[in-house]
């Protein structure tokens, strides 16, 4: 590396793929390297390293230019990112990062990591860990203030539904969440984007790097925002709200259908990671299908699109 010149530093891995590309597509080659900054405290919270983007000397001058031309100047003069990819995103959550790093960190799957030669590239494992914890420790909350006539086991069933991989995950979907993901190349080919249990981790490591980020008064804020339609569906029909499969018997009951039958139709991946696919049939029809990390999941999400596509 002693021959290149270092035209580009980020701690941001998305942004520096974003520039080496930007810098290849107008015929520069360029290197990538990564070293872990250092830190006086035993654990950081923005475990990214600096990413350095380096060019022959004979481009520099050139590469200089191309990124230059692509920067945005700000009114008072000061130079901003070359690109907020994550935008969008915070526009959605309703949440502005001080510490894009954190965003990042908490959309890299294991397998983009997995990927990275570097080093420098960490996945959002431990950060799903913390957001499971935030997550239902507010959502506890929530239910022992807004529903305290509900007995203990009422309260325990209305979490787990609350907080279950089917429900995490379209919250995800309501948010875009998939579109952000940072994944790796094998994991992108098979859908990764779309696949429940991810895009549930996912959304655990969102609400932990908000927590980090902004602290536990907005990541509650947030939750609370999020959770709002299903809370007030539960105060309507008590647990029936959050169980599909009981609202689609009613709804199948109410137009002289037969009941639903569940099938288990296949897995997909690996034991310790496996996806249940479940099809609900009604008077031998298919009527929808979908994943889950159990089959109570699967079959509670494959209700759930039976009533849409019935209502549709």
């Amino acid at each position: 590396m002693s021959d290149l010149t270092v035209i580009f530093s980020t701690r941001s891995d998305v942004e520096a793929r974003i520039v080496r590309g930007l810098l290849e597509s107008h015929g520069v080659p360029s290197v990538i390297g990564s070293q872990l900054a250092p830190s006086v405290f035993p654990m950081a919270v923005n475990t990214l390293g600096e990413i350095s983007i380096s060019v022959h000397p004979d481009d520099a001058a050139e590469a200089a230019r191309i990124i230059e031309s692509h920067r945005t100047e700000l009114v008072n003069g000061k130079i901003v990112r070359l690109r907020d990819e994550f935008e969008v995103l915070q526009r959605a959550i309703g949440y502005r990062f001080r510490d894009r790093g954190i965003l990042e960190h908490a959309l890299t799957h294991t397998s983009r990591a997995n990927e990275d030669v570097s080093g420098g590239v960490r996945d959002n494992e431990s950060m799903e860990f913390l957001g499971d914890a935030v997550v239902g420790f507010v959502i506890a909350d929530l239910l022992f203030a807004e529903f305290p006539d509900f007995d203990e086991g009422q309260k325990s069933k209305s979490k787990a539904a609350l907080v279950s991989t089917a429900a995490l995950a379209r919250m995800a979907e309501r948010l875009g969440l998939g579109d952000h993901v940072l994944l790796g190349r094998g994991e992108e080919k098979t859908g990764g984007r779309r696949k429940q249990a991810l895009l549930a981790d996912t959304y655990e490591a969102l609400i932990a790097a908000i927590y980090l980020d902004g602290g536990i008064e907005h990541v509650r804020a947030f939750i609370v925002r999020e959770f709002r339609d299903l809370i007030t569906d539960l105060r309507r029909g008590g647990l029936a709200g959050l169980d599909y499969k009981s609202s689609l018997q009613e709804l199948l009951q109410a137009s002289d259908q037969g009941l639903p039958e569940y099938r288990l139709v296949g897995t997909l991946g690996p034991d310790h990671q496996k996806l249940f696919q479940v099809q609900v049939v009604v008077s031998g029809e298919a009527l929808a299908e979908a994943t889950g990390t159990s089959k109570k999941d699967a079959e509670q999400e494959a209700a759930r699109h039976a009533i849409e596509k019935l209502r549709s």
